[in-house]
């Protein structure tokens, strides 16, 4: 408990808001849109778990511009 009490919340917490919201629009975008270079479960396992490089990938070399 002491690990969390030292952390300097107010520097932190955007950072996580950014990334959940990264996170978010990214699922939305792959479950709307046809075609993905790539099957779209492997795109959903990227983004979730890669945390903020995983969206970042996706929108630049998952999504096809058809």
């Amino acid at each position: 408990m002491g690990f969390l009490e030292t952390v300097n919340w107010s520097l932190i917490a955007p950072i996580i808001v950014i990334q959940a919201i990264l996170m978010v629009v990214a699922l939305v975008d792959l479950i709307r849109i046809e075609k993905t270079t790539g099957p779209k479960w492997i795109w959903a396992i990227v983004i979730v778990f890669l945390n903020t490089i995983g969206p970042i990938l996706y929108f630049v070399i998952g999504r096809r511009n058809h």
